[in-house]
């Protein structure tokens, strides 16, 4: 899923070039590309699809070449997460009734890629022997207020792999009481976004969980693969209604199970998480970019790729960011006026 916009990380992303499409490890890839390098041993790059808007198709295949370019489907407007997997369940479904779907969003990083290697293939052998959808839950290290929670029955673990459980629940962003009070058990886990299921099973959840969805897209399926499909997408996809995957399909279906997992993910919605997930000097400063020096300065994220050289002094625990002659500085516990200054607030 590449359709995201946003401005958190300005003036590195903007709507026009949103953070999955920038090199923010400064490692020479975008977030887009180490999502693709992760899934290298897991499936080949001709059985990747890719959803994003319309206006990102160029940029997608450009930075993607080896994904054949009729797998990169444009949606024409947002519609959040259900409909965008709907459309590609379908479309994979024409093509192969057999798949078995792994659905990622393409903004994440994970640092132990082996790791996810190992836990996608156990998870992908389980939902191709079975009927059920797997979500990965990410162990959680801190009272995160940030993202969702799964709550899993510990108690038996499945007998076809003893890494999944059923899910007890999914609960929505807590406080930050809330969550602390989740890390004190060990049965809660970050909802990741990551989802693993036969195209036969999650096409059957659309139908008897969402059937206006489900005819929507079931209504399309002699025109998949012609030249006709962009237009019918472009007609019918606004009619289906902005609802994510979780509330569509995951809340109300019975066979749903979590699969436990530790391979270094973090969603890089702040500055601050970025700072949390790259190499840090003696002070605490994460410096992304070739010519950066730091006198008397600590607990900063600089971020200048493209400046010639950098000189920060007295600073602590300050964003540094710098693109198209565009400069921010601004305190990273400020960070959530970011998109105030923008201009895109």
């Amino acid at each position: 899923m590449a359709g995201g916009v946003g401005s958190r990380f300005w003036p590195m992303s903007t709507a026009e070039c949103p953070k999955q499409f920038i090199d923010v490890l400064g490692v020479g890839r975008s977030l887009l590309q180490l999502t693709l390098d992760r899934f290298r041993g897991i499936c080949n790059p001709e059985n990747v699809w890719i959803v994003t808007n319309k206006r990102y198709a160029e940029v997608v295949s450009q930075q993607l070449p080896e994904v054949p370019r009729n797998h990169i489907l444009l949606e024409p407007c947002r519609r959040n997460t259900a409909p965008c997997i709907a459309y590609v369940s379908w479309r994979i479904k024409t093509q192969d009734p057999k798949a078995n779907i792994v659905v990622t969003p393409s903004d994440h990083i994970v640092m132990n890629e082996e790791e996810f290697r190992r836990v996608v293939n156990k998870c992908m052998k389980f939902t191709a022997e079975t009927d059920a959808i797997v979500t990965l839950g990410m162990k959680p290290n801190r009272p995160e207020t940030g993202y969702g929670y799964i709550q899993a029955d510990l108690s038996n673990s499945s007998p076809r792999n003893k890494e999944i459980y059923r899910v007890d629940t999914f609960r929505e962003k807590p406080d930050l009481e809330t969550a602390k009070i989740y890390i004190q058990q060990n049965n809660f886990f970050w909802n990741a976004g990551i989802f693993i299921w036969s195209v036969s099973t999650i096409v059957n959840a659309f139908r008897i969980y969402q059937p206006s969805l489900s005819k929507i897209f079931e209504g399309m399926v002699r025109l998949y693969g012609t030249d006709e499909e962009q237009a019918a997408i472009d007609e019918r996809y606004p009619e289906c209604e902005n609802i994510s995957v979780d509330y569509a399909i995951m809340e109300k279906a019975d066979e749903i199970f979590v699969c436990p997992a530790d391979f270094g993910w973090s969603d890089l919605g702040t500055w601050g998480s970025l700072l949390a997930h790259t190499k840090h000097d003696l002070y605490g400063n994460s410096l992304i970019g070739d010519d950066i020096s730091m006198f008397d300065s600590k607990n900063c994220i600089v971020h200048t790729t493209q400046a010639r050289k950098v000189v920060v002094q007295g600073l602590d625990g300050y964003i540094v960011a710098e693109k198209d002659g565009t400069l921010l500085i601004c305190k990273l516990s400020e960070e959530q006026r970011i998109k105030q200054f923008s201009g895109e607030g």
